[in-house]
Parts: C-alpha cells; sequence; structure tokens
C-alpha cells in the first residue's frame, strides 16, 4: 500500500512545563468528544508547546474557546500513513531534500500491526510546493 499524505490543521498551545498539566489539558477534549489525529508536545521557552491536529477544527476550536485557552493557528502539516517499512522517513524527507524544501520539524512512529506515521512540518511559504512534492490531493 502506498502511504496516505494529507494535509491537516494543527494549533498551537502552550501550557506549564510541569507533570500532568497535559492530562489536564487533553482531558476537557475527551469530555467533549473531540478527537485528535495527533499530538505533539516539547518544551519551548520553560513552557511546554502543545500542537494538536484535530479531526474537527471546527469543534476543537469551540471548546477551546470555552475553556479559555490562548490558541494559535490554524497551521497546516502534512500526516502520513502508511505501511512501516526500513526507510520509510527516508523516502520521504529525500523527496523534500531534491526539492530544496527544509522540514522544521518531523516526527515518526510504528502504529502496531506494521502500520507506520509520521507528522511532517514546513514553513508556511513551501506547504503548497511539499504538497505537489508529496502528491498530496486536494
Amino acid at each position: 500500500m502506498a502511504d496516505l499524505i494529507r494535509t491537516a490543521q494543527y494549533y498551537k498551545v502552550n501550557i506549564a512545563d510541569k507533570s500532568g498539566t497535559l492530562a489536564h489539558m487533553l482531558a476537557p477534549l475527551h469530555d467533549a468528544g473531540a478527537n485528535l489525529l495527533a499530538v505533539h508536545a516539547f518544551p519551548r521557552n520553560r513552557r511546554t508547546q502543545v500542537d494538536v491536529v484535530p479531526e474537527d477544527p471546527d469543534a476543537f476550536k469551540d471548546i477551546a474557546r470555552r475553556l479559555k485557552w490562548k490558541v494559535q493557528g490554524p497551521k497546516v502539516c502534512f500526516l502520513v500513513d502508511g505501511d512501516d517499512r526500513p526507510g520509510a522517513l527516508v523516502d520521504l524527507t529525500g523527496q523534500l531534500s531534491l526539492a530544496k524544501i527544509n522540514l522544521t520539524a518531523v516526527t515518526g512512529v510504528t502504529a502496531g500491526q506494521r502500520r507506520f506515521g509520521a507528522i511532517l512540518w514546513v514553513k508556511p511559504r513551501d506547504v503548497k510546493k511539499a504538497a505537489n512534492v508529496l502528491g498530496v490531493q486536494g
């Protein structure tokens, strides 16, 4: 099976860099029935930046507004879903490299049952070009 690559909207939320704050942030999303396609959290400037890729961006924005979260976005990332294989990230990153597109961040994971997934971030000015290189439809 070929990799399925699609664009998705993501939102940035900054939270305290303390034990339990991510769970505290995610709980109300769960309670409201929001499905997240991806979450990537990492330390940034003594806080934690959480990139959230919601299945339904409008529902996420409504929940965030009710919770009075300071949310940045939407921005665009690429979600990859495919069969796990040696070199899966090499294939993707190599295509972008040949096109002179700089990746600003990458997260790759295996998801059991021999599945592979990744999130690719590029600068906003490179989204359209990257989508063409990666063969993203729509």
